[in-house]
């Protein structure tokens, strides 16, 4: 691990939230800083301001500048599975036969740690390319694929927040666990990799449809079994999901009160896609502090449908909402494509157009304050972990022509979540280290 002693410091334009955009006007909720200076200790933020009001604290030659750049803090995605990164991009089904096709035969091979690290280190190198700092992991049924990704995160010294996934039943032989098997392995995991460093455990009942009721319980035992675990399953992503799901719980009001049955629902619970809600399901996300995941790339691929992001973040019941990619149904590892999609979708959706400053806090403070993080990432401010983007607005000559016109922020992060994607991303910073730097084209 890193050594404790470790100083940095970043200076450039940087941008950071004060407040949420969703219930202010979203330029009122953004700090924008022209020629800022960030200064980072043993993996923390210690200031950040003006470089003229704190260069003198910073020897010369110990700055790391950033000129023509904008400083953010880490992207945080909120719903992906690693073990799909083989199988990204694969052609023609919905999601029941998506899994059956795809996914089981590829997440059979997790048994083997070789094979599991292998795809965990290429996964970590991927979501750092796109300035993607923290992540809510799926790994597979097999313990192997959980001690494999936190280890490859552990090198990196990146919080990540993971678990193996509990399946009992509806899934191949070779993927299947029991209720007693999958608490057992799922408590030895926490013993071994909670709060380990920056690594965090989620309890991890893929859906409702491969675990029985009495897996469910027992992870809602799990869950309860200390007060800052974290909880992530799906959650009505699909009409054909939801009409098997009625069929397996018929005594359930819904897919949602499935989960709140076996003790899921709470706050640190994650859920991904939630497209097909209803008004008392959000009621009660909002009631309880759960966290909806907003997967736009996977739902239109899979043509699940649209998130309904404004009738979610309602200000007379809000409820906690992040984004996700979603890889392998996901189609890009980019937050910032991840952005622009969900504006589109949130066009589809309803009348309320997303905001470039609203998708910007989805992705780092709203991510963090929904995860119940945000004493930790998603802004830049003294005593916050040092994970940071450093976004290019030229890294194409299209994105340099476009930005170039650009006379305010939200413009400007309107074309960069529009136009951009991994290509924008010149450094990724974690725990106050560079974990990826952009390599330089001739």
């Amino acid at each position: 691990m890193p050594s404790s002693s470790r100083t940095a410091a970043l200076r450039g334009r940087f941008v950071t939230f004060t407040g949420n955009p969703f219930t202010m006007p979203p330029e009122d909720a953004l700090h924008v800083e022209e020629d800022g200076l960030i200064l980072i200790e043993n993996g923390k933020i210690t200031q950040c301001g003006a470089y003229d009001a704190l260069r003198a604290q910073v020897p010369e030659g110990g700055i790391t500048h950033y000129p023509d750049s904008l400083i953010s803090a880490g992207f945080i995605d909120t719903h992906v599975h690693y073990p799909q990164l083989p199988v990204i991009a694969s052609w023609g089904k919905q999601l029941l036969e998506w899994l059956q096709q795809y996914v089981f035969p590829t997440e059979a091979k997790f048994s083997s740690p070789e094979f599991a690290q292998a795809i965990a280190r290429a996964f970590l190198q991927e979501l750092l390319r796109n300035g993607t700092t923290t992540a809510a992991v799926y790994c597979t049924v097999h313990p192997e694929s959980v001690t494999a990704f936190f280890q490859e995160s552990e090198k990196l010294g990146t919080r990540m927040i993971a678990g193996k996934v509990l399946m009992d039943r509806n899934a191949p032989d070779n993927l299947r666990d029991t209720a007693q098997q999958g608490f057992d392995e799922s408590q030895k995991l926490i013993e071994t990799w909670h709060n380990k460093g920056r690594q965090l455990y989620a309890i991890t009942p893929r859906f409702a449809i491969t675990s029985t009721p009495e897996q469910l319980e027992c992870a809602g035992a799990l869950f309860h079994s200390r007060d800052d675990l974290f909880m992530q399953t799906h959650l009505a992503e699909n009409e054909d999901e939801i009409a098997f799901v009625k069929t397996l719980f018929p005594e359930r009001s819904s897919y949602l009160d499935v989960y709140d049955k076996a003790g899921l629902v709470g706050p640190r619970a994650i859920f991904g896609h939630a497209i097909h809600m209803h008004e008392h399901d959000f009621q009660q996300c909002h009631d309880t502090h759960c966290t909806l995941a907003h997967c736009p790339t996977s739902n239109l691929f899979l043509g699940s449908g649209a998130f309904r992001l404004f009738d979610a973040v309602d200000p007379r019941r809000p409820v906690n909402v992040g984004l996700g990619t979603d890889i392998g149904a996901g189609t890009s590892f980019s937050l910032l494509s991840t952005m622009g999609e969900a504006y589109k979708v949130s066009l589809m959706a309803g009348k309320q157009r997303l905001h470039a400053i609203q998708a910007f806090w989805l992705a780092t403070a709203g991510a963090a304050q929904a995860l119940h993080l945000d004493d930790k990432i998603g802004t830049i401010a003294p005593g916050m972990e040092a994970d940071l983007c450093v976004l290019d607005p030229a890294a194409t000559p299209l994105l340099a022509l476009r930005t170039k016109e650009c006379t305010s922020m939200a413009d400007l992060l309107f074309v960069l979540m529009t136009l951009g994607d991994d290509r924008s991303v010149k450094a990724t910073w974690a725990d106050g280290r560079p974990v990826y730097v952009r390599p330089e084209t001739a």
